[in-house]
């Protein structure tokens, strides 16, 4: 279960698409750049890859709600 989830504008004009995103899953910290077409560029450790395709779905899913359904 993903913890502590983040997520910040890129850009000052906060119309312009992309965010920084931070979180915890299993006390690992993880980072990157979420952009508007949702593909997800890691900027620290990257996710194993058992578990990267869960995350995405997670990180997504986090995303609808926090940013587009306002």
């Amino acid at each position: 279960m993903i913890t502590h989830f983040q997520y910040k504008p890129l850009f000052e004009n906060t119309k312009i698409p992309g965010w920084r995103i931070s979180f915890y899953y299993k006390k690992q910290h993880f980072s990157g750049v979420y952009h508007q077409n949702g593909k997800i560029e890691w900027t620290g450790t990257v996710p194993a890859t058992d578990i990267i395709h869960g995350l995405e779905a997670q990180i997504h899913e986090l995303m609808l709600f926090h940013v587009y359904d306002k």
